[in-house]
């Protein structure tokens, strides 16, 4: 997939470990995209039955309650394998070799502090939420339509646990390239050129095309 980033692929093991780890941030970010369309189809139920017939959907709110993680959450490691969340490529621009790699392992190491700190503290937060002994389990439920929580509760400590594995491989990736010395190190997000960009897209275009072609 074109974008600001490129992630290399060998056999080794670091390799190897990067595509089975994306299997799982792939169904991850494809269960947050069907989450996108399923709020839709809510909104679209809700405001046709209070258009025709004034009875929207009994706890719509309670169902978005719902769903929001799935989208603000299970799609973050995925991005994170591919570079995409906001960072100062002008910064780590500038710089290059053994530099940028030790630049690149200190600022996963200190984002990997903090999901360690986030996957403890929303994994507690589960926890008060969750009893076997409660009603569906649950010690709270939603206002309107009493949906048990709890499983909202648990998207937010999975979705980070998924990312800290990400980043301990980055880090191992950027360790390996700092002590090694490579140029173009596998299992992380390489920051690329408006060329490269460029050249990368036309690429995608050009398989598309070929596909369409090949198809017709």
């Amino acid at each position: 997939m074109a974008g600001s980033a490129a992630v290399l692929e060998d056999g080794s093991l670091i390799s190897r470990l990067d595509q089975r780890l994306l299997k799982a941030e792939r169904l991850l970010a494809l269960l947050s995209g069907i989450a996108v369309f399923s709020l839709m189809i809510l909104a679209v139920v809700s405001v046709g039955g209070r258009n025709a017939a004034n009875a929207p959907l009994p706890g719509y709110v309670d169902w978005i309650e719902q769903i929001m993680p799935l989208i603000a959450f299970m799609g973050i490691a995925y991005v994170q394998r591919n570079g995409g969340h906001i960072r100062m490529d002008i910064v780590i621009g500038a710089l290059s070799g053994r530099a940028m790699w030790l630049f690149e392992m200190i600022s996963v190491i200190l984002i990997l502090l903090l999901i360690a700190a986030l996957v403890w503290g929303s994994w507690s937060h589960f926890l008060r939420s969750f009893d076997f002994a409660a009603p569906w389990w649950s010690r709270d439920s939603s206002i309107d339509i009493g949906l048990p929580i709890w499983p909202a509760k648990l998207l937010a400590p999975v979705a980070f646990a998924v990312l800290g594995l990400r980043l301990m491989l980055q880090i191992w990736g950027y360790g390996r390239a700092l002590v090694l010395g490579l140029e173009t190190p596998v299992a992380v997000p390489l920051v690329q050129s408006a060329a490269e960009q460029a050249a990368a897209e036309a690429d995608q275009l050009e398989g598309h095309d070929t596909n369409s072609s090949g198809q017709g």
